[in-house]
């Protein structure tokens, strides 16, 4: 059975399905009916919230929860991230599983509250200081945060690899009739035998740790790091193309703007355009296979970026083309949103 959920609280409780048990955050608009929900729910699945007193506390309380073996979230939007990317670099090199949730409202500074792209260098070039990613995602739609919200913590513990969702106030506070999945049975995840959980008495010492002297140690670990995102890119890409088999112009946006310029496609389609979409749904690693197959292809004349910012995403997209096909670039700023009509009208030449 469907249920009517807003985006947050769809979030929120695929969370708690997906097994977290730990939340710690501070309030900030537009993502706060994801803290507001958890404070409650929780509870009633003998997990733990905390109303931190700063952003920097949160993240550092996701580090010490996730080190002991919790299945340990926060989320924020745009000026709290960036409070929390001391925490995040640390967390990353010391191999903890969390998630992070980012609803990006436009910016610099603590700018509006209004939907934005603005953080996409944060969330996929690091965001911190030092050699590091974020397994990071650009979900479109409700069900799509509670498909990969859901996931999100296997895919963490997996690769010791914190998850970041980026989203925006479109997204966070949308409501749609989404398919919950069951509750996960943690009794049956795999041992963490580097968790700082008490157990393993005898063994050798567990330590969970980011600070190496030695320049040697160091290296080692990076490399480590890199090894794994490659295995990431791997096996975890993810992307979804629409009517591109005989497309001349491939649209591509990521997130909400993706499910906009879907609409696009249809009107430039009814106009005898043959455009077609294609958006990453992994943003890192990006999904570079996919637009270098429509990049080899004869008809496609060009790819067009759709993004709410001055172009982030465009420069990723220009190396996964290779300089096969030329790119346009659109986009809005401020807490502004283009419409379907819009796209179709850039495309047309006909923005003034």
């Amino acid at each position: 059975m469907k249920k009517l959920l807003k985006g947050n609280e769809a979030i929120a409780e695929a969370a708690i399905r997906g097994g977290c048990r730990f939340f710690a955050g501070y309030p900030i608009t537009p993502q706060n009916e994801i803290p507001e929900y958890l404070s409650w729910r929780l509870r009633e699945v003998g997990g733990e919230f905390v109303q931190a007193e700063s952003e920097v506390a949160a993240i550092n309380m996701v580090y010490g929860a996730g080190g002991a073996g919790a299945r340990a979230m926060t989320s924020s939007s745009s000026p709290g991230i960036s409070l929390k990317q001391e925490g995040i670099s640390y967390i990353a090199c010391a191999e903890i599983p969390c998630v992070i949730v980012n609803m990006v409202r436009s910016g610099p500074g603590l700018g509006g509250i209004q939907p934005a792209q603005g953080d996409y260098f944060q969330a996929t070039k690091g965001g911190g200081h030092g050699d590091y990613h974020l397994l990071v995602y650009g979900p479109a739609t409700v069900q799509e945060c509670v498909d990969i919200l859901y996931n999100a913590f296997d895919v963490s513990e997996k690769y010791r690899t914190p998850v970041m969702i980026l989203g925006d106030g479109m997204l966070g506070q949308i409501m749609e009739a989404v398919e919950l999945p069951e509750m996960k049975d943690l009794t049956k995840l795999p041992a963490k035998p580097w968790a700082t959980d008490g157990t393993g008495v005898g063994e050798k010492r567990r330590i969970i740790n980011s600070l190496y002297i030695e320049p040697d140690d160091m290296e080692v670990v990076i490399k480590r790091l890199y090894a794994r995102y490659d295995e990431i890119k791997r096996n975890e890409c993810k992307a979804e193309t629409y009517k591109t088999e005989d497309a001349e112009i491939i649209l591509t946006a990521y997130g909400t703007v993706g499910r906009i310029a879907k609409s696009a496609v249809n009107i430039l389609r009814s106009k005898g355009i043959k455009a077609g979409l294609l958006r990453p749904i992994t943003l890192y690693p990006f999904p570079d296979y996919e637009y270098a197959k429509l990049a080899d292809k004869a008809e496609v004349k060009e790819f067009v970026d759709i993004e709410l910012c001055m172009g982030q995403m465009i420069e990723d997209v220009k190396l996964a083309l290779n300089g096969k096909k030329p790119v346009r670039f659109f986009g809005r700023l401020g807490g502004n949103v283009m419409s379907a009509e819009d796209i179709v009208d850039f495309v047309l030449g006909e923005v003034k």
